[in-house]
């Protein structure tokens, strides 16, 4: 009953913050309530005895992900006026692409795979108390996720990776037309007595000016 209450509590937890990520006009409000996401989530975690999943989500995302990710949205003068231009032009794909994610978690929730029923493949595995002394999650995680889920596991990696790529072309900026380029090959032929010329020069002598005596007023002496 007390897991079941605590489930709850951290689902509720875990959903206001979710909105309040795509809500808050604020990108720092909007990261720190990414970050207590991450927390629920692994909260939510440790209540299923995923312990291996709570901690690398706390270690990995949170304490390094999210604080740096914090940091550059700190340093990075964000225009809201550019946000909001882009929301507008981006906002038919953004609705296709939840409609999308719709269907997809529909499909997973009640299909023949589905979480919520009783047949499941992997809910009729009993272990005994000879198994129980030696199980770790952190193996069987492993296994099913490099045996049954391995091509999964791949395209999530290629997602990764065109993810990266668009980053970098995105932050990518095209060198100007009237910017001066010299190649690292020439720059290292450069010799300091083909570019640096002394030339001796006789000190110059300035001459003091002479000094004019002060003007004496009419009338006096």
């Amino acid at each position: 009953m007390l897991l079941k209450i605590l489930f709850y509590v951290f689902a509720l937890i875990l959903i206001y913050s979710a909105v309040r990520v795509i809500t808050a006009r604020n990108p720092v409000t909007a990261v720190m309530h990414l970050i207590l996401c991450f927390v629920t989530t692994s909260a939510t975690w440790m209540l299923i005895q995923a312990e291996f999943l709570g901690l690398a989500l706390i270690v990995i995302y949170v304490g390094a992900v999210m604080v740096l990710f914090l940091f550059v949205v700190m340093m990075i003068d964000i225009s809201t006026e550019l946000v909001k231009q882009g929301f507008v032009k981006y906002l038919p794909l953004g609705i296709v692409l939840t409609l999308i994610m719709i269907v997809e978690m529909a499909m997973v929730l009640v299909g023949k795979q589905s979480l919520f029923q009783e047949t499941h493949p992997y809910a009729a595995q009993v272990i005994d108390g000879a198994m129980a002394a030696s199980y770790s999650n952190t193996k069987q995680l492993g296994l099913f996720l490099y045996t049954h889920y391995i091509y999964a596991f791949e395209i999530v990696a290629l997602i990764l990776l065109v993810g990266m790529i668009a980053a970098i072309s995105l932050t990518l900026r095209p060198r100007r037309a009237y910017t001066r380029f010299t190649p690292v090959s020439e720059q290292l032929k450069a010799h300091p007595e083909d570019r640096l010329q002394v030339v001796k020069m006789e000190p110059s002598k300035w001459e003091a000016l002479p000094v004019e005596a002060p003007a004496t007023e009419k009338g006096e002496g």
